[in-house]
């Protein structure tokens, strides 16, 4: 058995959890705390790492002595200390490293170094299977990891082992999410406002090009979809609602359709028991749908990350490092730094 606190704050999230695992079973979530700062970056439309980083800071001490009351569990009880090392905001990463490291200095507790992808990859892999013993049967994996800083296919060859198979050249799917609310004056964040407004919205009146479906390999790229919505939105000039909602639409079908081809293209070339679809952008309900058609069509199983824990949370940390507790992956709190 484990019992395990996790630690992420690779953004602009602030996130604690405390999470145990017994013999033969799934991890559990004993408890759970994000403490978010949306509001603070809707003031400059994005995320100021160092504002980031100063907020992680005002309330990651609290939330640790909260979620340990939470789950009734003093120092003694645990057995490591899980946290994000990266990729991330080097300002925000530090805090929850320095956090890690200080509490395993204090209570002699080994630390588990994270990466934030893999930890997508559990989210979406352990909340959705209740038996340990049936994780076995979901190898290989193609997952499909999509967020504001991220794109990326991996197959997941079992645990712990990832091959990562394509990744975006430039923006990110969220961040061109992002950007294209900006461009139509949506409020932050944009993508969720995008989504929303897409759903009163026509998908086929504006055709924008689905990108990197013919490049031959499996990488993404959407800054080019991005440069034609505002092109888009200059000829317009002054649009309605109407025209926004049916930009939006536009533009949210083609990439989707974008992430969804090349991943029947990483289909086509290999064999995977399940798809993944994690990340901030999988609570995409057009996303899901999609990727579940997909999962259809090739008679396998879509493990979708639940929508609480599609964002950044510790919770995903936590599920990560119960395998990796189990694995070996042990350090002392000289060894680990962010990246």
């Amino acid at each position: 058995m484990s019992v395990i606190l996790a630690i992420e704050t690779s953004c602009d999230e602030t996130a604690v959890a405390v999470v145990k695992q017994e013999p033969n079973s799934a991890p559990a979530v004993l408890s759970s705390a994000i403490s978010s700062q949306i509001n603070i970056h809707a003031l400059t439309g994005g995320v100021v790492p160092e504002r980031a980083a100063r907020e992680h800071t005002a309330v990651i001490s609290p939330m640790v002595k909260q979620v340990m009351e939470t789950a009734a569990v003093k120092p003694g009880d645990i057995d490591a200390i899980a946290v994000t090392v990266g990729p991330g905001l080097m300002p925000a990463l530090v805090v929850g490293v320095t956090a890690a490291r200080t509490l395993a200095y204090a209570w002699d507790k080994p630390l588990i170094p994270i990466h934030h992808i893999e930890g997508h990859i559990y989210s979406a892999l352990f909340s959705q299977t209740t038996h340990y013993s049936l994780l076995t049967t979901h190898f290989p994996a193609l997952a499909l990891i999509v967020s504001g800083g991220h794109t990326l296919l991996i197959e997941v060859k079992d645990h712990l082992q990832y091959k990562v198979l394509g990744t975006t050249r430039d923006d990110a799917a969220g961040e061109a999410f992002d950007k294209v609310a900006r461009l139509l004056g949506l409020p932050y964040p944009g993508g969720p406002a995008l989504s929303k407004l897409a759903e009163s919205g026509d998908p086929t009146r504006f055709n924008f090009t689905r990108p990197m479906l013919r490049s031959g390999d499996l990488d993404f790229s959407f800054s080019g979809l991005k440069t034609e919505v505002l092109y888009k939105t200059r000829e317009l000039g002054d649009m309605s609602q109407k025209t926004k909602a049916d930009i939006s639409a536009g533009f949210q079908t083609a990439v989707v359709e974008s992430l969804t081809g090349k991943v029947k293209q990483a289909l086509g070339k290999s064999s995977y028991a399940v798809l993944i679809l994690a990340g901030g952008v999988a609570a995409n309900q057009l996303l899901r749908a999609k990727m579940e058609q997909v999962a259809t069509n090739h008679g396998m199983p879509l493990l979708n990350a639940p929508r609480e824990l599609c964002g950044d949370n510790a919770v995903m940390i936590g599920f990560t490092a119960s395998y990796a507790w189990q694995a070996g992956r042990k350090a002392n709190w000289q060894e680990i730094d962010a990246t």
